[in-house]
């Protein structure tokens, strides 16, 4: 007797992210009053960190954008100082992903500058940057920083010319960039890195994407479809995939995926709809999900990608009756994971001059740590220095986990750069031995000696210190901005001592395993 499946029962795909949904912000978690910039440039105006959100502003004269405390939530001052120093208006900002503290901006006035923003906010009007970098010959339209190297920035304006900078240098004013790329025959819409950073994608205005070496800046693919013209690309991870959005021939919003070794004809075109927004795409390489959201209207789809066909599996989408100018995204060490959030935009809506979050969340019955959503993930601290990546090393970022009191860099910070090596020639040996185990105990006792007996020298040893500076050589802060700053600073060491503990904790308690898993592989040696 044989058995024939039933060919008209339907095919589920199974799929963790099936039911994620948008959750806005109540009003008085929303940034209000802020003079969004009326510019016509398809940029997003808008760049998130952990600690400070940034957003180009409309003003008369010259160009600036605005700084806020990601907890300045409410009303916005309309005399709140801005970071002014540019003589045109400002097209694109980016926080470096390698410090909180500093941000990039482009403008009109043909220059690149590089800020410092003070630990408590900007304070006052700022009008002087730590770098200005003068190269092009028109105004700068796009910015992006490298994703791995540290002090590595690209722009690219109306000369065509896509510029690399060394910010790892004494020069306030950089006039010479240490690379130029002159593939392109008309504007560049859109740069986008792989995850190593040695690759950067563009959609320029002459309807072709580009492929390219970052170093060396050798033109590896060149796309040129007849029935999908490109504004935006995005280098989807380490999938070998390349994602553009753009319009169809009939001027349809369109998607189109294409092979990263072969960009002659796309793997998949997709027609969204007729609107005629530009279309934003963003990607999360640790859920696999594509977000599409719209200029000029309230609609946020998002979707699945896989390896396999048919490639993109459409989830659902988030739609708002408020329309988006422009769209800021959290790094994902910035999210709160004990709601089960996955991502987090920040919409600019021009016509509320309202700044709306809008959190990306899993729904889940438990409250503990979800694993599975949240993988190990490029975290803040670079893994090449500038002088590396020029003389053509190429690294992977260094991977941080999201869990509460393990936010540190798993690559493990000079201080147990030893430990952590001899660890891992161990964990690649089959059968440890006496001499390894003797090591890990010894290692747990001096912790214990120094818990225990191992401060009262050390505090005899050593000098009061305060936020990083000798007491003795403090002065009392003689202005309400001077007792500011001495109150962040305090702060700041507070919490990296705290994550300085929890890193200690973690360690101790792999290495209390590392002891248990060497006793169980040698007991029945000994017996």
């Amino acid at each position: 007797m044989t058995v024939t499946k039933m060919s008209w029962r339907p095919q589920y795909r199974s799929s963790k992210f099936r039911h994620v949904f948008g959750k806005p912000a109540t009003k008085e978690s929303c940034y209000d009053g802020v003079p969004i910039t009326c510019s016509v440039q398809d940029n997003n105006f808008c760049a998130v960190n952990p600690r400070f959100l940034a957003v180009i502003t409309e003003c008369a004269g010259g160009g600036a954008f605005l700084v806020l405390s990601i907890h300045h939530t409410g009303k916005v001052d309309p005399h709140h100082p801005r970071v002014s120093g540019h003589r045109g208006n400002v097209l694109d900002i980016k926080w470096n992903p390698f410090n909180d503290y500093c941000i990039a901006s482009c403008s009109e006035d043909n220059t690149v500058k590089v800020w410092e923003i003070p630990p408590h906010g900007v304070m006052k009007n700022l009008t002087v940057a730590w770098k200005e970098l003068q190269g092009h010959s028109r105004r700068v339209s796009l910015i992006e920083w490298h994703p791995t190297a540290n002090g590595i920035l690209f722009s690219t304006g109306y000369d065509y010319q896509i510029m690399i900078w060394n910010l790892d240098c004494s020069e306030q004013v950089i006039k010479n960039p240490v690379r130029t790329i002159s593939h392109h025959s008309d504007v560049v819409l859109s740069m986008s890195f792989n995850t190593d950073g040695s690759l950067l994608a563009t959609a320029c205005k002459d309807r072709k994407v580009r492929l390219m070496e970052t170093y060396s800046g050798n033109l590896l693919q060149e796309a040129n479809s007849k029935t999908h013209k490109a504004t935006k690309v995005l280098i989807l991870g380490n999938m070998k995939m390349l994602l553009t959005s753009g319009t169809s021939r009939w001027n349809d919003r369109q998607m189109a995926l294409w092979d990263q070794d072969d960009l002659s004809v796309p793997l998949l075109e997709e027609n969204v709809d007729g609107s005629s927004g530009v279309m934003f795409p963003f990607y999360d390489p640790d859920t696999h999900m594509l977000y599409l959201a719209g200029k000029g209207d309230g609609n946020i789809r998002y979707y699945e990608i896989s390896s396999e066909k048919p490639y993109i599996h459409y989830l659902t989408e988030f739609r708002s009756s408020l329309p988006q100018k422009g769209m800021g995204v959290m790094p994902k060490r910035g999210l709160d994971v004990s709601s089960c959030e996955v991502f987090r935009f920040y919409r600019l809506v021009t016509i509320k001059s309202l700044i709306e979050p809008l959190s990306m969340i899993v729904p889940r019955r438990s409250e503990a740590y979800q694993e599975d959503i949240y993988p190990m993930t490029p975290g803040n601290r670079p893994a090449l220095t500038a002088d590396e990546w020029l003389c053509g090393v190429s690294k992977g970022p260094v991977l941080m986990s999201l869990k509460p009191g393990t936010q540190v860099a798993e690559s493990y910070p000079e201080m147990n750069k030893g430990l952590g090596n001899s660890l891992d020639t161990r964990r690649s040996q089959s059968r440890p031995g006496m001499l390894q185990l003797a090591f890990i105990q010894n290692q747990l006792g001096t912790k214990e000696a120094k818990g225990d007996g191992g401060h009262a020298d050390d505090h005899r040893g050593r000098t009061a210190v305060s936020n990083g500076e000798d007491l003795a050589l403090c002065s009392p802060p003689r202005t309400e901005n001077e007792m500011r700053l001495k109150f962040h600073k305090q702060q700041e060491e507070i919490r990296r001592l705290r994550e300085l503990v929890n890193q200690r904790d973690v360690r101790i308690k792999q290495l209390e395993l590392e002891i248990k898993n060497i006793k169980n592989s040698q007991s029945p040696e000994v017996s």
